[in-house]
């Protein structure tokens, strides 16, 4: 009978029991693992997709260099058209300034010169005499056929003369205490000045002599200047 020869294994432990897989495919598993991770966060991340830019819907958040040239060109359009409303806006602005200052603050201007001749009477004596006290003096233009209207006209005039000066005429009314009366004004402005100058200032109080406060005289040379062939032209 033969003999039977029995080769004892291997002793194996745990830890060689584990399949290990081979450089190549764990590299492919490790790229995998990355990939994977590296979904939702990282570079790999997808954007949303951007609104498109228009005229209307541009508010200035998307980046100059991120706009195609249809978008760069409604930005444009849109700056350009802010740009033109404000241009207007300090147009009108500066328009309204520039009236204001010549019909309420310039020294030629019907406003001015009322309130200039208003505070010439309450400050003269014979004035206050024959109205009263001057702080109840009034001074206001004239009646108007609308019991609304708030505010009275003062009757006004500007004119030219032969000369070329212009001439400024007005009239109001005033009243005190004691009595009312018309104030009188003509105002000429000089070829060679740019503010008018007194001619007449008076005030006329029904009943009374006129109040002469400013009352001007020709000039020898404007006279003469006149003076033609002996004859006086006016």
């Amino acid at each position: 009978m033969s003999s039977i020869q029995i080769r004892a294994l291997p002793r194996l432990s745990p830890a060689s029991l584990v399949l290990r897989p081979s450089p190549r495919i764990q590299t492919q598993i490790t790229r995998l693992y990355a990939t994977q991770n590296n979904i939702g966060s990282g570079p790999h991340i997808l954007s949303p997709k951007k609104k498109a830019v228009t005229v209307f819907s541009d508010d200035g958040r998307v980046k100059w260099g991120d706009l195609s040239r249809g978008e760069k060109l409604a930005r444009t359009t849109q700056q350009s058209f802010n740009f033109v409303i404000v241009l207007v806006g300090a147009v009108l602005t500066g328009g309204v300034c520039v009236l204001f200052y010549q019909e309420v603050l310039s020294p030629n201007s019907k406003t001015w010169q009322f309130e200039t001749a208003v505070a010439r009477i309450k400050d003269d004596p014979e004035c206050i005499k024959l109205l009263g006290d001057r702080r109840e003096i009034k001074a206001y233009g004239e009646q108007t056929s609308s019991r609304w209207a708030r505010n009275k006209p003062i009757a006004s005039s500007t004119e030219k003369d032969r000369l070329g000066r212009e001439h400024l005429r007005m009239h109001f009314h005033v009243e005190g205490p004691l009595n009312s009366g018309v104030v009188i004004v003509h105002m000429m402005k000089p070829l060679d000045k740019s503010n008018f100058e007194y001619q007449l200032l008076a005030l006329d109080v029904k009943g009374h002599s006129r109040i002469i406060l400013e009352k001007a005289s020709e000039k020898p040379n404007v006279t003469s200047a006149l003076k033609l062939f002996g004859i006086q032209w006016r």
